[in-house]
């Protein structure tokens, strides 16, 4: 998933700020950008993290000429119309640190277990609809979509499948998009998938056309409850590494919408570092050669 760091924006050069290593992050200024940051995506940041929201936020300020965070907190706040620099200021509190086949007993489990089981408990056509829920900049959602492909599909030739990738930080979403990966992306890949799945382009390799047409991805927020009810009728969900940001409240909350958005039957895997204990007893727990799933029955 997207995680604490800062990425570079695409708007034009703004002059940067003259003073800006006199600038500080008051406490009052602090409160007030991690109660926004929290109301609008539910990321929240503990009080020792201070210095990184002040870090992440000061690049922003540069970027912009301002002379405060009080001014860019305003800026934010009372500008109405400024929805596209809400989306910058995600880019900035959110890092995504990802790769090609980073959760490999997940993604055995889905081949050997998980697809197998819902194709057999579906009558007709099979059909199977994922959603990477933290996609990042695609490899997860791809990386999915290739191992159907290679294992599944021979199997069952007439399976339709269809996987979505979602991040509230836009910059990956356009870059997962576009299908094109550098070496540290595919440093993990199989040289055998590597050559049927990806195409050299300069020094980078992009994703097979066949691939790119199941996978779509868009600009999500999973802390926002209206966009959550157009998520439906997923049979598997993963959401790696972001309930770690949340605090209880929220983590509760994006849990219980992760469960209304999958079909009976379906499977929610999470990250290694993270667990559902003390956040939702829905959900049965089943267990998978080193790693496990919460199916909801």
């Amino acid at each position: 998933m997207t995680q604490y760091s800062t990425i570079t924006s695409t708007q034009p050069a703004v002059t940067q700020h003259k003073n800006v290593n006199e600038l500080a992050l008051s406490s009052v200024a602090f409160e007030n950008f991690r109660k926004m940051i929290y109301d609008s995506c539910g990321i929240y940041f503990q009080d020792n993290k201070k210095y990184l929201l002040e870090s992440r936020l000061l690049k922003r300020i540069n970027y912009l000429g301002m002379d405060s965070y009080e001014e860019y907190y305003d800026y934010l706040k009372y500008n109405s119309s400024n929805i596209q620099e809400k989306k910058y200021l995600y880019e900035a509190i959110t890092i995504n640190e990802t790769f090609f086949f980073r959760n490999q007993p997940q993604l055995d489990a889905l081949v050997t277990t998980v697809i197998p089981q819902l194709i057999a408990s579906k009558p007709g056509k099979p059909r199977i609809k994922i959603w990477s829920a933290a996609s990042s900049s695609g490899e997860e959602a791809y990386s999915t979509a290739i191992i159907i492909f290679d294992l599944l599909r021979p199997k069952y030739p007439d399976l339709e499948i269809e996987i979505v990738g979602t991040d509230i930080n836009n910059a990956v979403i356009e870059t997962a998009k576009t299908g094109i990966y550098r070496e540290y992306s595919i440093r993990n890949t199989q040289p055998y998938y590597l050559k049927k799945y990806f195409k050299p382009v300069g020094n980078a390799f992009e994703i097979d056309p066949a691939i790119k047409k199941v996978v779509s991805f868009k600009n999500f927020n999973l802390f926002d409850d209206i966009s959550m009810r157009s998520m439906t009728n997923f049979d598997i969900i993963f959401c790696a590494n972001v309930l770690i940001y949340f605090d209880a409240k929220a983590k509760i909350k994006v849990v219980s919408n992760l469960y209304n958005s999958l079909n009976k039957g379906g499977y929610l895997f999470i990250g290694y570092a993270e667990t559902l204990h003390t956040i939702s007893k829905a959900f049965t727990i089943v267990s998978f050669p080193k790693t496990i799933g919460y199916k909801k029955e």
